[in-house]
């Protein structure tokens, strides 16, 4: 624990000034990404208890290595200053290589994953498909009947998964009068929130006029509802299914944590904290097959699905395919058309697999807006290029 005094030198700030208001607004969230617990309610995600994280690997010697980006060359040093960068964890053949840390980040601090959160929650769905508790096809109201009615009445798991469900409904992080304000006071991400919950919100959701399954729209209440679907599912949180499901098979040597509504329904779409080394975990288990410690984690035939699958079209009917051109997103994580996959969150959150390489690499950053598609790209390129170097 650092004194305030400490705190305002390391940060350039106080920890009071630190809110719900802007705790995802530069300089803020260099701190409160790290530290979301403090400002919106969280439930723990155990740690394996015989687990001890080894010394992080030296990083220095490419940080003066220059790449080549969308937008120019520059050295590995300017471009994690330039695009915000808090940690960057390097896997090659499944040892740790690189940890790189910026000064605001001590090695082994958790930080918010953001979207990855919808990737780490479709490993639970894919783990209890393999289990025979959980069906992809099946109607939603097969789990939450409740959602007759609404934008989800008439669509399937699969349409969630894929996130090609035709919900009218529009990621403004930015707009505080949309309907994803509404959303994030339904999450207490925001101030303001605690007269709607999460679950209520979803259920209150209308539906486009087309078909569900024909595009591709990157909705964020889609993986929240997974959330619940697996919740319904198993007859567990979801907190507790990743410890027992995910951390313990992983060996994850750090605790995680996920956000919260007031009924204590988990943020799946975006709440989840880990350490980088824990998130490059999960990447080498899908690089391996579903397997982790010698352990089958999640059956091999859905993480060759999910890094295989999904549908072209509807990829390119959608919001992203400026992104991958020749790309595809199945089970909420995205391929890149190269033999490469992912998982994205916004303010600069990756956790890139590249299979032909053996390379696993995790970056966290504290981007200042959400997201920046140009420097999506430099990131790609940045990501490529690295899994060459090592």
């Amino acid at each position: 624990m650092i004194s305030p005094t400490q705190f305002e030198e390391k940060f350039g700030f106080r920890r009071g000034d630190v809110t719900l208001v802007n705790w995802r607004t530069a300089p803020f969230n260099r701190w409160s990404f790290q530290n979301v617990g403090e400002l919106v309610p969280s439930a723990r995600i155990g740690a394996w208890a015989g687990a001890s994280e080894t010394t992080a690997a030296d990083f220095s010697g490419l940080l003066g290595e220059t790449v080549s980006l969308s937008s120019g060359t520059e050295t590995i040093a300017a471009f994690l200053d330039r695009s915000s960068a808090d940690a960057l964890t390097v896997m090659k053949g499944g040892r740790f290589v690189g940890d790189w840390f910026a000064p605001h980040m001590p090695s082994g601090n958790r930080h918010i994953a953001f979207s990855i959160s919808k990737s780490l929650t479709a490993v639970l769905a894919g783990i209890l498909e393999g289990e025979g508790r959980f069906d992809p096809e099946a109607p939603i109201t097969a789990y939450v009947p409740e959602a007759t009615g609404s934008a989800y009445g008439d669509a399937t798991v699969r349409h969630v998964l894929d996130m090609t469900v035709s919900l009218d409904f529009e990621e403004a992080y930015l707009d505080p009068e949309s309907a994803f304000a509404r959303y994030r006071r339904a999450t207490l991400w925001n101030p303001g929130g605690g007269d709607e919950g999460l679950e209520e919100f979803l259920l209150s959701l209308k539906r486009r006029p087309e078909p569900h399954g024909e595009v591709f729209r990157y909705r964020s209440p889609n993986s929240d509802l997974l959330g619940i679907l697996v919740e319904r599912a198993s007859g567990k949180r979801v907190p507790e299914l990743f410890s027992e499901k995910l951390w313990a098979p992983l060996g994850a040597c750090g605790e995680g944590a996920i956000t919260v509504d007031r009924s204590g329904t988990a943020r799946a779409a975006g709440g989840v904290s880990l350490t980088p080394r824990d998130l490059a975990r999960v990447g080498e288990m899908m690089r391996q097959g579903g397997v982790a410690n010698g352990r089958q984690v999640v059956p091999e035939a859905w993480v060759h699905d999910t890094t295989t699958a999904g549908s072209l079209e509807a990829w390119k009917r959608g919001d992203f395919a400026h992104l991958f051109a020749e790309g595809r997103y199945r089970n909420k994580w995205y391929q890149s058309g190269k033999g490469s996959y992912c998982g994205i969150g916004i303010h600069g959150q990756w956790l890139f697999v590249d299979p032909a390489s053996e390379v696993v690499i995790v970056k966290m950053s504290s981007q200042p807006t959400p997201v920046d598609d140009p420097l999506d790209h430099d990131n790609v390129d940045f990501f490529e290029a690295l899994a060459k170097m090592v």
